[in-house]
């Protein structure tokens, strides 16, 4: 074991990535809009594959240089190659190398890329629910290098559906499975959904896994404009001469199309109380609207996001955890945040522990799914009377530009998901 984790520093140390490339193509036209870089391992060895590459520098603790190592080499053969502005470049991300300075070896590669390439950065939907903040910091630094951001995999889990409003995708790419089951009762569900956000903002719906014609006919019919796969080419190496760029020729999308995501330093009782009307009343009269919004998070087919501040760990009462943590089975994330919680102050459940900032005063419920959302946001008037009788300030919002960016405030909060130390060695 100590032999095979020197061999793969040494991978490392010596950069020894290659990347690949395979087209992406306009399924109206025909033409190459850009390409997707992938990665490999010097041939020949245990780290050809990318899974392998990726699990040992995972185990050597050197995970995130492996992610700059994979996206800088993808950048120097692209600008080695010719690349321009009239083709897009598509590389892979974990948004937790973000949390890692980039190897200052690297640094002049990836400024030369900010500079000059066209980029549309892949997050995996996977890693919203792992980690948030990271992820979103990662997507608020591609929006302001102007480059796009696209959602990976997207239907590999049907769950993760309800994440997608939080990281604005401007290409959502289809996971192949989709391809492979069009007429799964799940298949169907994944589609309306994204052709409701792609209709709803403009975004881009690319089908991966395209292999046959049937593929090609069964991914246009889900929405997608754009194609990657077999069908169209595997992955190698970039062409010696490379095509004009359909992009600037054709009406064919360009990239990013959507405006960066807001970032707001401020509340959500702040967000919403500014554009909607503002009611006093009591706790008491509070929780049948509190409940009804934890019910609405249980009821349905495609679970949303529930995220809540309590305000003090005392009143995520023993009750409350057992709702939070019924709704944690199915639901691809439920936050609790208060002073004194946990990290995970339930099964399932992630917890923020507040410090002393204005969150301390809110009592906020917030329910993000694909169709829908809704925000019930509180903020406490400071009586020191029977607990059921204090009294707050509230607003709701059915609406779901300020629902999402009331629940983006709280996801900076959230903390990583904790890997055991056994498990990240594997």
């Amino acid at each position: 074991m100590r032999d095979a984790v020197q061999d793969i520093h040494d991978v490392l140390d010596r950069r020894a990535v290659t990347p690949v490339f395979q087209p992406l193509i306009d399924l109206a036209t025909g033409g190459v809009l850009g390409y997707e870089a992938l990665s490999r391992g010097p041939a020949g060895t245990p780290w050809e594959s990318p899974a392998a590459l990726f699990a040992a520098a995972r185990a050597a603790g050197r995970e995130a240089e492996l992610d700059w190592i994979c996206r800088a080499v993808a950048y120097r053969a692209a600008l080695a190659g010719g690349f321009g502005r009239d083709l897009t470049l598509f590389v892979n991300m974990e948004p937790t190398a973000w949390r890692a300075p980039c190897p200052a070896d690297l640094v002049p590669v990836v400024d030369q890329a900010r500079s000059r390439l066209r980029v549309v950065t892949e997050m995996t939907e996977r890693a919203i629910a792992e980690d948030p903040a990271a992820l979103l910091e990662a997507a608020e630094n591609c929006r302001e290098a102007g480059w796009g951001v696209a959602l990976d995999d997207v239907g590999a889990d049907p769950m993760s559906l309800a994440l997608m409003p939080f990281v604005q995708p401007d290409v959502v790419k289809l996971d192949m499975g989709l391809l492979h089951a069009p007429d799964d009762p799940g298949t169907a569900r994944v589609v309306a959904a994204v052709y409701a956000y792609a209709e709803s903002t403009g975004a881009v719906v690319l089908a991966e896994g395209i292999e046959t014609p049937r593929h090609l006919a069964v991914g246009r019919t889900m929405g997608a404009t754009v194609g990657q796969g077999w069908h169209f080419g595997r992955p190698g190496p970039l062409p010696a001469t490379l095509p004009a760029g359909a992009g600037l020729s054709t009406a064919a999308p360009s990239w990013p199309l959507l405006p960066p995501p807001l970032h707001s330093e401020r509340t959500p009782f702040e967000i919403v109380s500014a554009v909607r009307p503002v009611t006093r009343t009591t706790k008491a009269e509070l929780m049948p609207l509190s409940r009804h919004l934890e019910a609405l998070a249980g009821s349905d087919v495609e679970p949303p996001v529930l995220l809540a501040c309590f305000q003090e760990a005392r009143h995520f009462t023993a009750r409350t955890a057992a709702r939070f943590q019924r709704v944690a089975t199915h639901s691809p994330m439920v936050a609790a945040l208060g002073v004194g919680l946990t990290e995970e102050p339930a099964p399932g459940v992630r917890g923020a522990c507040l410090g002393d900032d204005r969150l301390r005063g809110e009592w906020n419920v917030i329910v993000v799914g694909p169709h829908r959302a809704a925000a019930l946001v509180a903020r406490d008037l400071g009586d020191t009377g029977p607990d059921g009788e204090r009294t707050f300030e509230f607003a709701l919002t059915h609406d779901r530009a300020l629902a999402v960016e009331a629940a983006r405030s709280l996801l900076h909060h959230v903390a990583p998901v904790r890997v055991p130390a056994l498990l990240a060695a594997l």
